[in-house]
Order: C-alpha cells, then sequence, then structure tokens
C-alpha cells in the first residue's frame, strides 16, 4: 500500500483533484479576471486553479483577463507592488474616512478595529 502525501491546496474546480498552482481573482467592477501565482493563503473569494484548468480559463464577453505569471526569482511582493497595496490602503482609507459620520469611540475600539478586509493589530 502506498500512502499518497499532497502537497498544497486542491484545484477548486468540481471533480479536479489535481494541486492548485494559481489562484483566480475578479474585480467586478472593472468586469477584470485576474490570474497570478497561487495565492500564500486560501481566500473565500478566491478561486485555485491547477496548471490544466488556468489555461483553459475563460470569461464571459467584454471581461477582460489579466495573466501574471509566476517569477521564479523573485522571493516577495516588489517595490511596485507594496507601492500599489499602500496607494490603495490610503484611498480606501480617505473614502472611508471623508464618507462616514464622526462617532464617539472607547479606546479600546480605536485601538483595534476592522474595516472591510484589513485589522489594525497594535504593536
Amino acid at each position: 500500500m502506498s500512502s499518497h502525501v499532497r502537497k498544497g491546496r486542491s484545484c477548486s474546480r468540481v471533480s479536479c483533484s489535481a494541486v492548485a498552482t494559481m489562484t483566480l481573482t475578479y474585480i467586478y467592477s472593472e468586469s477584470t479576471a485576474v490570474l497570478g501565482p497561487l495565492a500564500t493563503f486560501s481566500e473565500p473569494h478566491a478561486y485555485d486553479l491547477c496548471d490544466k484548468h488556468s489555461t483553459r480559463l475563460t470569461v464571459p464577453n467584454g471581461w477582460n483577463v489579466i495573466r501574471q505569471d509566476a517569477d521564479e526569482n523573485q522571493s516577495g511582493p516588489s517595490d511596485d507592488d507594496l507601492m500599489a497595496i499602500a496607494d490603495a490602503v490610503r484611498e480606501v482609507a480617505q473614502a472611508s474616512h471623508s464618507n462616514s459620520s464622526v462617532s464617539a469611540a472607547t479606546p479600546a475600539q480605536s485601538s483595534v478595529g476592522r474595516r472591510g478586509h484589513l485589522r489594525a493589530v497594535p504593536s
């Protein structure tokens, strides 16, 4: 009897047991599908796909697909990636600050809070 040990997450497609190599996410507001390297963590609104299903990906008419291949020489996000994330966080913070009404918060609520998918953790 051979013992089969799976490394990695499985493909999200029904009845596919292959190991996932890419992650698919959608930007609905821009009618765009983004297919990139396998995400570090499994997210509820992302789909992990194996090589076969990632190459066969189709999207609805009028949608765009952004395909980003994994760069095996790169060990983490680039400076441009980090700046794009920081800019996006700043935009969301400014938009939510200008759109929300001022409310009284207790000291515990202001030190650790949850907004959208980002969480502030005290040092």
